[in-house]
């Protein structure tokens, strides 16, 4: 079996909301607090955990963590430099720990993690070229360190994702390397991406590439996915994939807490798979390894809907 051959592919949790919670050494930050992938170097150990605790609960996908290892969100910290190293070391560490959890009846894989830098082309605040530089420079890393997939996520807007994707198969040409690519964008409560585009405009910017699936993560919690995720069920062609967050934060005596419990979630999940169609899950922010054991004993024995014949 391999990744685009799993009929129904149930992605990690929430790294930063996770990182939150577990003891880590504060030496490890190195004054960089904020920067989660400076641990994939100074605290390894720590991201290990962190991928082995989703992988124990069942998870059969980890994501590295480099979510923000682009040089634009690395010069924030000084560590624009250093792109290659971090972005290595993520994968070597989710391998390690996938490899842990693999046997031959259940492969455990990566996916190479690409967020959304800290700019958006659309607003101005990055070129095109410039963004294409940047996720470019990233993809090499996590592609030649040897991720078995690529997710492009938490994109914010159709210039953003299009100058991404671009780079992206551009780049796996020149590399000859064949690798399945998920997008995924960003849909705010109000029912549009953060600058007004919607769905329908989503698939049609996104239907000419070559991608394995497309979907949403991030924002909200899956109650405001639905709509997005019935249209994408109707209309979009290939796979769909929904990662949302543990509903929409709350603050609870002073902290962040994210309401939906892991039996809400998985009974959402299990709805969106049976019902619709969806066939790659997992948690954004809010998800922790006891929502992702909820998620895999909710979906035990889920199969996806089928979808229209059109749509296969």
């Amino acid at each position: 079996m391999t990744f685009i051959q799993e009929p129904l592919i149930i992605f990690d949790g929430g790294c930063g909301t996770t990182l939150q919670t577990m003891d880590i050494d504060p030496a490890a930050w190195d004054g960089l607090d904020g920067c989660n992938e400076y641990l994939n170097i100074s605290s390894p150990e720590s991201i290990l955990e962190l991928h082995r605790s989703f992988l124990d609960a069942g998870a059969m996908v980890v994501e590295t963590n480099t979510f923000g290892a682009s040089s634009v969100v690395l010069s924030e910290y000084g560590l624009e430099n250093r792109v290659d190293e971090l972005n290595r070391a993520a994968v070597k560490i989710a391998r390690q720990a996938a490899d842990e959890f693999s046997t031959p009846a259940k492969p455990r894989y990566v996916a190479g993690s690409v967020g959304p830098t800290t700019k958006l082309p659309v607003l101005g605040h990055i070129s095109p070229q410039d963004l294409a530089a940047t996720v470019s420079e990233q993809m090499r890393s996590l592609i030649d360190a040897g991720v078995d997939a690529v997710i492009i996520e938490t994109c914010q807007d159709l210039l953003q994702i299009k100058t991404v994707l671009v780079a992206c198969f551009e780049l796996l040409e020149e590399l000859q390397v064949d690798l399945p690519v998920l997008s995924s964008v960003t849909f705010e409560r109000q029912g549009t991406m953060l600058v007004g585009t919607d769905i329908a405009s989503v698939c049609a910017t996104i239907s000419p590439f070559p991608v394995f699936s497309l979907g949403l993560n991030c924002a909200t919690g899956p109650t405001d996915m639905e709509p997005h995720i019935d249209y994408l069920s109707k209309n979009w062609q290939k796979r769909i994939s929904c990662i949302p967050n543990q509903g929409m934060p709350e603050v609870v005596d002073g902290k962040t807490h994210y309401p939906l419990t892991p039996e809400e979630y998985g009974q959402h999940m299990y709805d969106f798979v049976t019902k619709k169609g969806v066939s790659i899950v997992g948690g954004c922010c809010g998800t922790s390894p006891a929502h992702t054991r909820g998620l895999v004993k909710a979906l035990a024995g889920a199969v996806p809907a089928q979808r229209p014949e059109v749509l296969s």
